[in-house]
């Protein structure tokens, strides 16, 4: 009886309420990852200085909290598994987190305000990481490995886009709708809603899915993952390459709303902002489906990479241009420059995971051992450090050009800049970004070894390898 509940497929309905799972905690930690800053900063007032240091100084800690909490997953033992209690706990957590810190007492002052935004923050990233990580833990004690298995962690990758995708369109709207252009009280009610439907989404997959056997769950330290980057030049190569487009990425998303608001302005600055990001995350997930095999047709991998970077400084230069050259009502002028950002983060995501992969075998030649579980969590460790880095960057942008509505005036929708600082915040999204790429390009240039022809290389040798190995043995 045992072993035919280990072998059983996996039916619809655990397929469906999985992915709902990661529909419902993208959308929690997208509203986090994408408008902390914002509320806390714009709306609330904390001095964008700490706000970039708090966000930073959160994501660092997490290098260390992932690894804490994969060690504590594997030593639990219940009658639900050692998954699912996590899942909802932190779930629970997490989401009453959420609201509240996007509930902020607007009576606090300055520096009460400043402390509640570092204690809610870092709780929220904790209680995050404690349903997160059992949350990819838990798919080898479901499924049966092999397709079944690569076929459920496509489907949760996608369906986490789909959540990822559905707050960067809706969140600004909402918020102006729920809180009758108050965005203080419209963002509390909009979390509120997300929380909710974030708990009913988890609370489904706990439900439905059954752990069907015991697995032991790879955790890996910090102090394992430089000692990868340090045995690995390859590696080394592409996860520099990661930060530094990662970060390019994100300076210009956290940014973009703040433009949107202050440079293009007008009383509905939300629906052009909307418009914009509805339009790049259509052009990102396509470019991922549809652009990037077909350019996998006519060109490598390398030159790809060297395609996308190369679109992504073309796109901020044009977004220069048009910023500097043009009066900033058009908002479909914009979609131009943004269509090759967003269609290079697209192309640039998807190369991530292939070159990782191509390391790995690489590491193996080179040192005898595989460590897939190490270099692929490094994905998550560095994306965490590109987000610390680019808020930091965002914040002292902010803080040097003194852009920051009165707290005083809570109602207000927008105001009005300078024209010193609406240069600087052109500048800073646009110029700090293409130095970032063009780094990265170089640093990709001189030092990445793993074309495809080497790639062949390497699997024809390991191949041989292990052959002789086999008939060693």
């Amino acid at each position: 009886m045992a072993q035919a509940l280990e072998t059983k497929k996996l039916s619809g309905k655990e397929k469906t309420s999985y992915g709902l799972a990661a529909v419902g905690k993208d959308l929690c930690y997208m509203l986090s990852a994408s408008y902390v800053l914002y509320y806390f900063q714009d709306i609330m007032g904390v001095p964008a200085a700490a706000m970039g240091v708090i966000l930073l100084a959160a994501r660092v800690f997490d290098a260390f909290n992932d690894p804490i909490m994969g060690i504590i997953t594997a030593k639990t033992r219940t009658r639900l598994g050692k998954f699912r209690p996590w899942l909802l706990i932190g779930t629970l957590l997490n989401a009453v987190i959420l609201y509240v810190m996007f509930s902020a007492p607007p009576s606090l002052t300055p520096s009460g305000l400043t402390a509640y935004a570092a204690v809610f923050y870092i709780l929220w990233g904790t209680t995050y990481t404690m349903m997160d990580i059992p949350y990819w833990s838990m798919i080898p004690a479901f499924t049966e490995g092999g397709k079944e298995r690569e076929n459920l962690t496509t489907l949760a990758r996608s369906c986490a886009g789909v959540g990822s995708a559905l707050i960067t369109i809706v969140t600004v709207i909402a918020v102006q709708a729920l809180g009758a252009g108050n965005e203080r009280i419209g963002f509390s009610r909009f979390a509120l809603i997300i929380a909710a439907i974030f708990v009913l989404f988890e609370v489904i997959a706990v439900v439905t899915i059954k752990e069907k056997s015991t697995v032991n769950v790879k955790t890996n330290s910090v102090g394992d993952l430089f000692r990868a980057l340090i045995r690995n030049d390859q590696t080394m190569v592409v996860v520099l390459a990661i930060v530094l487009v990662n970060t390019a990425v994100y300076i210009t998303s956290n940014l973009v709303i703040y433009f949107f608001k202050y440079d293009v302005g007008g009383d509905a600055w939300y629906n052009s902002y909307t418009l914009f990001n509805t339009f790049g995350g259509a052009v990102s997930i396509l470019s991922m489906m549809i652009l990037f095999p077909l350019l996998r047709k006519f060109f490598s991998t390398t030159k790809i990479f060297y395609l996308g970077a190369g679109s992504a400084i073309l796109g901020y230069a044009l977004l220069i241009a048009i910023a500097f050259l043009t009066p900033m009502n058009n908002i479909y002028l914009l979609l131009i420059p943004g269509f090759l950002i967003f269609a290079a983060n697209g192309i640039l995501t998807v190369l991530v995971t292939v070159f990782l992969a191509n390391t790995v075998d690489y590491g193996e030649l080179q040192n005898g051992s595989r460590e897939e579980s190490v270099i692929f969590s490094m994905q998550t460790f560095v994306v965490k450090l590109a987000s610390g880095i680019a808020a930091l960057a965002a914040s002292l942008t902010l803080s040097i050009n003194h852009i920051q509505k009165d707290s005083a005036d809570a109602d207000s929708v927008a105001m009005v800049i300078d024209q010193s600082a609406r240069t600087g915040l052109r500048l800073s999204m646009t110029v700090i970004p293409i130095i970032l790429m063009v780094i990265a390009i170089l640093i990709f240039a001189k030092k990445f070894i793993l074309t495809e022809e080497k790639v062949a290389e390497i699997t024809e040798e390991l191949h041989e390898r292990r052959q002789a190995q086999e008939e060693v043995n």
